[in-house]
This record gives C-alpha cells, structure tokens and sequence, in this order.
C-alpha cells in the first residue's frame, strides 16, 4: 500500500503518525509525506527507500513550492505512489498497530470502493464519517446558528446531510470524510485525483462524486478504529472562510451557485433576527456585525 500523509505546520504529529505506520504489523508501506509549503518544514533526513523492496521502512518526502491545500498536496504525493492501493490520511490523525492491515481487510469486499474506518476524537466521540451529498437544504440548516442548540438531536444530524444510518454499522454511503480514505490507486488516477480549485473543504466529496459516476461507491466502516485530532493547522476564522468557498465552488461546479447563496443569505436573516432579539434581552451581541461577517462569506468580499 502507499500511503500519503500531507503535511503543514507542526511536524510533531506528522512524525508520531509515521512512527506508528512503520511499526504496522501485518502489511508493507510506501510512505510519502507532502510538505505542502509548510512554515514549518517536515524535517530530513529519513532512511532513503528502496523502490519495489519489500518492507521498506523509508519515508519519500515531496516539498511544494507553493502551498495549494489539502487536495493539491495529496495528487503531488499519489503521484508517487507504486502500489495498488492507496491510503491518504491527515498528519493528526493516530493509529493503532493493526489498523492498515485491519482496514484492508474490512474493506476487500467492498472494492472497488473508498472505504474509511470507524473515526473518534481523542473523547471517543465518532464522528459522522458517512455523509450524503450536500443539498442547498442541508446547508442553509447547518448555517442557521439558533438550532446549534439542536446538535445532539438526530433530526438535526439528518438535516444536515449526515448519514445516521452509518452510525455504529457498516454502510454505503454518498461520501466519507477525507480524514482516512482507502482506495484503488487505479481508481483515484482514472478520476484525475482531487480537483486543485478546491483549497481546502469539499475536495473529497467532490471527488467521490466522480468516483461514483466511475462506479466506484463509498463506503464507511464500522471497524476499525482511528483517532483524529484535526483542527491543528489553521485559525477557526480561516477555516470558516475556506469552508464556505469550497461549499460554493461545489455548488458552482455541480450546479445551483445563486440558490446556495440565496439560502444563505435568507438564514443569515434569520440570524439577524434571532440575535437582535437575543440582545434586547441582555445578550453580548454584536448581530449587525456577525450579519456582515456571514454576508462577506457568502457573497466573497471576506476570502
């Protein structure tokens, strides 16, 4: 298997996740770590790998010269890659000492398929790996800040285009969070890897779209496990702004831009009303200068 690791900021976790993926039991690697222009250089040297040698322990380190985000870094590593499966995995994530051989096997009867394993927070709170595929509905839900309140509900987790149906059990599902992805390599090449447009955000889901016109599904997992941290590398203010323009550049390029906007812009309304009323009560609030924020988003003047 090759397994490609982006890497930017700290190289702290980049290196405990390489520690951890050459002790795996059971399976031989090809690793490459991408340093996506990282502050922070991934550092060298690493014992040079041997190229076609089994258990080759070596770590092939590609360095852009450009940062370009999360999918550019992943296509620049996955060029690399000699074996037939590939493996992309964030650089804050942590595995266990079976977890690639136990995810290829859970996944072998699915292929051909990108598959991701059971996904937890260092709490041991899964995540919703298993999604559908964004609705201009979903979105404005999600955007719609009085129903925050609402996030342990299933109706709301159904509402914004989570998969309940793959909670706790394995399942084909629309997408899987690009935290952990299996794949045939073959497969990934023939769609042309991750469409470079998208900086950071909705690159995955966009692929695995393609992927599916291609016949290849997703599926998500029940077993393994892994642990992902996330959050690491990046302001929340900076990954609002990325998310937002990944989601409408999804939309521009699948179809419905104007009424993903429009959505939008009807929920932050709502907001607005929600919280002047909030403030007339005593609130700490700002609401005319969260509304300008939100509309600086939605219609581009913040990226």
């Amino acid at each position: 298997m090759s397994v490609v690791v982006p890497h930017y900021g700290d190289p702290a976790p980049t290196l405990r996740l390489l520690d951890a993926l050459r002790d795996q039991r059971g399976v031989d690697l090809q690793l490459v770590v991408v340093d996506d222009a990282s502050p922070q250089p991934f550092p060298e040297p690493f014992p040079e790998p041997v190229p076609g040698q089994p258990g080759d322990t070596g770590v092939e380190v590609v360095r852009r010269r450009v940062n370009g985000g999360f999918g550019s870094a992943v296509n620049s590593g996955a060029a690399r890659a000699r074996q037939p499966w590939l493996l992309v995995l964030n650089s804050d994530v942590e595995v266990g000492p079976t977890l690639v051989s136990d995810l290829l096997r859970a996944a072998a009867s699915w292929q051909p398929a990108v598959v991701s394993p059971r996904v937890v927070d260092r709490d041991g709170v899964e995540a919703w790996t298993g999604r559908r595929f964004p609705s201009t509905t979903q979105q404005a839900v999600e955007w719609l800040t009085p129903l925050a309140r609402y996030r342990d509900r299933g109706w709301w987790h159904r509402a914004v285009g989570h998969d309940v149906g793959a909670r706790g059990r394995t399942q084909v599902v629309d997408w899987v969070v690009g935290a952990a992805m299996l794949l045939p390599t073959e497969a990934f090449a023939a769609a042309g890897g991750f469409d470079e447009r998208f900086h950071m955000n909705a690159e995955e889901v966009d692929l695995q779209r393609r992927l599916r016109e291609q016949g290849v599904r997703a599926v998500a997992l029940a077993e393994p496990t892994l642990v992902h941290v996330g959050g690491g590398s990046s302001h929340s203010t900076r990954r609002r702004g990325w998310l937002v323009d990944s989601r409408l550049r999804y939309a521009e390029k699948w179809g419905g831009r104007r009424r993903l906007q429009a959505a939008l812009t009807a929920a932050t309304g709502a907001n607005l009303a929600v919280n002047a009323c909030r403030r007339l009560a005593g609130r700490d609030l700002h609401p005319l200068g969260v509304a300008r924020e939100e509309l600086a988003l939605i219609w581009g003047a913040g990226r």
